[in-house]
């Protein structure tokens, strides 16, 4: 069965995406730790990230730097954490998450964004990458 990641990446649900390229895709997550907090997915599907091959962790990596610095300058902060905790679908996800503050950081009683918030803040990284 597809994870829901891989029916997001084939169109079959909805989501907010910033990048998308032959090898991976970045959305925004629907229930952001900060505004801007994106995750980027490869489109194979791969439960733990060190199955990765490791040309396709290394071109992760390169997307999420590039979107780190559209990130900073969209939602301007003092870094850009990146977590891969992998519990939640059993499909590789890198979370970006614009911080200030070590707070910042929490995965667990994240309320969801709403649709126009996401949109907004997808729209923001896009220009930031142009």
């Amino acid at each position: 069965m597809a994870s829901i990641f891989t029916r997001i990446i084939q169109k079959e649900l909805p989501g907010h995406f910033v990048w998308e390229d032959e090898q991976c895709v970045a959305i925004m997550t629907l229930n952001p730790m900060k505004p801007g907090h994106v995750l980027v997915i490869p489109r194979q599907e791969i439960d733990h990230w060190d199955d990765l091959p490791l040309e396709l962790s290394a071109h992760l990596m390169a997307v999420s730097q590039k979107l780190a610095k559209a990130l900073k300058q969209a939602f301007p902060c003092a870094r850009v954490g990146i977590l891969v905790v992998g519990l939640e679908v059993p499909h590789v996800h890198i979370h970006l998450v614009p911080l200030d503050r070590m707070q910042d950081i929490r995965v667990e009683g994240l309320a969801q964004a709403e649709a126009e918030e996401l949109a907004a803040a997808a729209a923001k990284i896009r220009e930031a990458l142009a």
